[in-house]
């Protein structure tokens, strides 16, 4: 008992001197520094973000950093100025609605010109990350589908339910594309980043009815940035981990020394968009069972080429809903589905999680409020569009064309390899192929390039 009590008596030997406010000030200041030192600890940013960001904050206060910053974003002003004004020579701004309104034709004949400003040739495969695909007869019958439902709403299921009903067919096949069973389910949301936001959402949830009051996502460095944008609207904290600079895959080791009590989701890329690789989805299912975590595939990039691989002849490690870790995948229909921008699915493994995405007024003097996902309103037409390409272009073409891209992504990957000076990031798995060189400013060939029509995606941390 008295070893128990020695911490005590040292305390009351050191204050038996002081004066009553030095005793006051000091429990203060301790109390203080520990609730200073837990907000720093559980904060949404970590202590490293959060410093650097302070010092650059403080550094752009210095006025000659100041002065610099300025006149280097006066520059890139007037530079973007002058090749706006370089763009639009000769074409009609408009910035006010026109007192007689514009006939068929006239409008047509904008459109045209607008879509044509560019300068690069984006319906002939020299764009990466943009276009994925350009067919006639697709876009015919997707904007045919359109022009009838382009008025739809499905928010309104009573009025529209034709339209939630290609949606909850849009959601059944996906499923079932990514082995999902009887019970999974899903939404279609306007893009990838949509259906990742509604994947954090749902989690961080999840993790609110257990009690963890600042969820924390654990993502690879290679994770699209859509899981920070969806953490900063969110409010989650962000636990970034490494990925194997040979491989450029994620270092399971360091996801499974990542995983905290305010875990609430854990990421892998199925593939990452920076390199084209595909993590180690079947050791991050093990880490998520054995952790009770939630796991999310994100699909959007390759999911739609993914899924066919097999049938189209090419192996690939599984990564849907055949891993029992596997709460969630993200694909977007956009891309590889062919399908008009705007559509992807988020799929859930369970009903329960995609209950937590919903977002429900009880109290709103218009009625009880609900919606599944981040638009109250949303585009009737562009879900019938997604259904109209799905429905048109068919499991078998789909095989047939995923057995092009993925040969001819081999093929690119096997002659930049045979190219002295170059090398390859990693194994990819699907549809991207990264290059770097270390022998040569990559930027300039990236500048080059351009000159020569190609706009292809440069990457930083290393520079590709």
């Amino acid at each position: 008992m008295s070893e128990v009590l020695q911490p005590f008596k040292t305390i009351n030997k050191w204050l038996e001197n002081r004066q009553p406010w030095q005793i006051v000030g000091v429990t203060a200041s301790t109390v203080l520094g520990l609730v200073w030192a837990h907000s720093l600890y559980n904060g949404r940013e970590n202590v490293t973000t959060r410093l650097r960001k302070e010092f650059f904050r403080w550094l752009r206060q210095v006025p000659i950093v100041r002065k610099k910053i300025e006149a280097k974003m006066a520059e890139i002003n007037a530079d973007f100025e002058k090749e706006v004004i370089k763009r639009l020579a000769g074409l009609t701004v408009r910035t006010s609605l026109p007192n007689n309104g514009l006939s068929a034709e006239e409008i047509s004949e904008e459109v045209k010109n607008h879509v044509n400003l560019g300068n690069y040739d984006w319906k002939n495969g020299r764009v990466s990350g943009a276009v994925y695909h350009i067919s006639q007869e697709i876009n015919k019958v997707a904007c045919d589908a359109y022009a009838l439902t382009a008025y739809t709403n499905p928010l309104h299921a009573d009025v529209f339910p034709g339209i939630n009903k290609m949606e909850a067919e849009i959601v059944r096949m996906a499923v079932n594309l990514f082995h999902g069973d009887q019970i999974a389910c899903g939404t279609v949301t306007t893009g990838g980043t949509e259906s990742i936001m509604m994947a954090c959402k749902a989690f961080r949830d999840l993790a609110y009815s257990k009690g963890i009051s600042n969820p924390q996502i654990v993502v690879p460095s290679t994770v699209h940035s859509a899981f920070d944008k969806a953490a900063q609207y969110l409010g989650l904290s962000v636990k970034t981990v490494p990925v194997d600079p040979n491989t450029f895959t994620v270092d399971v080791k360091a996801v499974r020394n990542a995983i905290g009590r305010r875990t609430c989701l854990i990421v892998g890329s199925a593939p990452n968009y920076p390199y084209g690789t595909m993590d180690d989805i079947s050791a991050l299912s093990e880490i998520a069972l054995e952790y009770d975590v939630p796991l999310h595939v994100d699909a959007c990039l390759g999911g739609f080429v993914a899924a066919f691989m097999p049938e189209a002849g090419f192996d690939i490690p599984p990564f849907d809903f055949r891993l029992p870790g596997v709460a969630s995948i993200s694909a977007d229909t956009h891309k590889y589905g062919f399908a008009p921008k705007g559509t992807s699915v988020i799929l859930y493994r369970k009903p329960e999680y995609r209950h937590y995405q919903y977002t429900v007024t009880t109290e709103w003097p218009g009625g009880v409020y609900g919606s599944p996902t981040v638009n109250g309103s949303r585009a009737g037409g562009l879900i019938a569009a997604c259904w109209a390409t799905l429905m048109y272009v068919g499991k078998q073409t789909y095989v047939e064309m995923t057995k092009e891209i993925i040969n001819t992504c081999r093929y690119i990957e096997q002659e930049l390899r045979e190219i002295d000076g170059i090398f390859i990031f990693g194994k990819p798995a699907t549809s991207v192929v990264a290059f770097g060189s270390n022998r040569f400013d990559i930027f300039r060939l990236s500048g080059l390039l351009h000159e020569k029509g190609w706009s292809l995606n440069a990457l930083q941390f290393p520079s590709g």
